[in-house]
């Protein structure tokens, strides 16, 4: 094999490494099919007859992403030939992604359906420039497959499944039931789908921002911004290795055609967060930005989040323990539900023990999280509601109270999301006889953890939502040199670790976007990740999938051993089913 032919093996195998392609027969179709697009196509029309350009895109999207028509009806649709099936079964972005730029599954790819690919002729190699094709092996020039859609084309397709070139598509693509203005609404939301570029984007640049909050420690400020802006400066430092090295290497046009050099804006918020919409608007208009990345703030981050939703505004990884619980939001992807995740897995842990149980906890964001948390999945696991004592702040509870509750849960459960002191005074109160089981928050506990009394430790078990600490010293050993030869302070460990796997991340997920700098293809190249399981971050697993908003999905149920210098000992495997 010549030396450029192998550089185009290498190169491709590379850069497709994390998604799920088993074959070199998948990595030819992909090559095929999955092409890098321009920024813009001269394919523009008007909208259907009585609508504007807003209403038809709003209408044709609800079509291709959800399978309802105007009507408010479901699509209907057949697959195989012979079995009925309604839209949100099988709707367009399912298979071809939100940003209609395709997927790939295993050796399954499914082309894009974007109109800057659509209305130019898909032919052999199209692809590649004519320096790159001079490289190419005839194996990966197959003959042209069909000329560019037209309107009337691309409405044939959608109800007959066979293309302009004769090909009948494959049987598991929807044949739609539309016919007249439901029909001409789908294709022009087709044609105007990732066909120009999404604001912060330009040939040259991709324009970021992060966000931080007045009332943040400087400490926690410093390990989320200078990290992530040492990311942002190494990548432009090494833009030499980004970007191709000699015109002599197959795609090396398009290296140098994808690269964009990127900027990062810090948006500070100030005031009260009912104010914080405002700013970021603000924000937005002078300057837009492609997406945000990381940022933090002192509170819930649902003001940002609801103003990432309402502008479409990717934001990727904040650092929060304060998230919106969504199950339909699209735009801001986090590392986890924060504590509601805890109360999760001592539901999930106690799913098949019985006996009573109850919930007690102070009226913080946190106790109210973690007791929600615990609510809700008990309900969808079956598991008989625990009763709840909910406590003010400051409240201060009586030895009396402790045992009563302990006299009637003897044979039961008490979930105390309280801290150390409550943890401290419970044990002191009660005599040797304590209930079945202890459970308490190690988010709550935090630095106190060691210091539950020891008493208890036999009987306690501790959600703990982050990789264990034996785990953890490995990642501590290649965040912490990373840290020092970029000169950042080790103020938050945790956070600056958070920010590393972000950089990790993006710079796979640029590889992969080749041009496509449309801002639902970054988070649908996300989507399509490979789990991550032994990678640098504070959770020992991160899993990726369509819509699959908050990456961390697991949580460990610890103990702890006796002594002074107790050890953390694991009760659950990290998914608790």
């Amino acid at each position: 094999m010549k030396r450029d032919t192998m550089l185009c093996a290498v190169i491709v195998l590379r850069q497709l490494s994390r998604y799920k392609l088993l074959n070199l027969m998948a990595i030819v179709l992909v090559m095929l099919v999955l092409d890098p697009g321009v920024f813009a196509a001269d394919i523009s029309s008007s909208p259907p007859a009585g609508l504007s350009r807003e209403e038809a895109l709003r209408l044709g999207e609800a079509m291709y992403r959800e399978g309802v028509l105007p009507s408010g009806e479901y699509m209907q649709a057949v697959v195989e030939g012979d079995i009925p099936v309604e839209g949100p079964m099988f709707s367009c972005a399912h298979c071809h992604m939100r940003s209609g730029l395709g997927s790939v599954e295993g050796t399954i790819v499914t082309p894009p359906t974007n109109g800057a690919k659509l209305f130019k002729p898909f032919k052999s190699g199209q692809e590649f420039t004519e320096q790159q094709r001079k490289h190419l092996p005839s194996y990966l020039q197959p003959p042209d497959i069909r000329p560019a859609y037209t309107d009337a084309m691309l409405a044939d397709v959608i109800r007959t499944g066979i293309d302009p070139g004769g090909r009948k598509l494959d049987p598991i693509m929807p044949l739609y039931l539309l016919e007249g203005r439901d029909l001409d609404i789908l294709v022009y939301y087709l044609k105007n789908l990732s066909s120009s570029p999404s604001p912060g984007a330009t040939d040259r640049t991709l324009r970021f921002a992060t966000i931080v909050s007045e009332e943040v420690r400087k400490g926690d400020r410093d390990a989320m911004l200078l990290a992530l802006s040492a990311y942002i400066k190494d990548r432009q430092s090494k833009a030499y290795y980004y970007k191709a090295r000699t015109r002599r290497q197959l795609f090396a046009e398009e290296m140098d055609l994808s690269y964009r050099e990127l900027t990062l804006a810090t948006w500070e918020l100030k005031g009260t967060p009912d104010t914080w919409r405002s700013q970021l608007e603000a924000y937005y208009r002078k300057e837009p930005v492609f997406a945000l990345l990381g940022g933090i703030v002192k509170g819930s981050w649902s003001p940002i989040h609801e103003f990432c939703e309402k502008n479409r505004i990717p934001c990727i990884f904040p650092v929060t323990d304060q998230p919106v619980l969504s199950d339909n939001d699209w735009y801001t992807l986090y590392f986890s539900k924060g504590p509601y995740q805890e109360g999760e897995a001592v539901a999930k842990f106690l799913k098949d023990k019985g006996g009573p149980a109850v919930q007690i906890y102070r009226k913080t964001d946190e106790g109210m999280r973690l007791a929600q948390g615990y609510r809700d999945t008990a309900k969808k696991l079956g598991v008989p509601a625990a009763d709840e004592v909910a406590l003010n702040p400051d409240e201060e509870i009586t030895d009396s109270f402790w045992s009563s509750v302990i006299e009637k849960y003897r044979d039961g459960s008490l979930i105390l999301w309280l801290g150390i002191d409550d943890l401290t005074r419970i044990a002191r109160t009660a005599d040797a006889d304590l209930p079945v089981a202890f459970f308490a928050s190690s988010t709550v506990l935090g630095q106190s953890l060691n210091l539950l009394p020891e008493k208890m430790r036999q009987r306690t078990f501790i959600t703990y939502p982050f990789r264990l600490p034996d785990d953890r010293k490995r990642i501590d050993h290649i965040v912490k040199p990373w840290l020092k030869v970029k000169k950042i302070p080790e103020t938050n460990l945790a956070v600056s670790t958070e920010m590393y796997f972000l950089g990790t991340l993006l710079t796979d997920v640029f590889m992969h976007m080749q041009r496509n700098y449309y801002r639902d293809y970054f988070l649908d190249v996300i989507d399509m990740l490979q789990d991550e399981s032994d990678t640098i971050a504070n959770y020992p697993r991160l899993s990726f999938g369509p819509g699959q908003r908050y990456a961390s999905k697991g949580c460990y149920i610890v103990q702890l051993s006796a002594g002074k210098k107790p050890r953390i000992i694991r009760k659950s495997d990290w998914v608790i089913h």
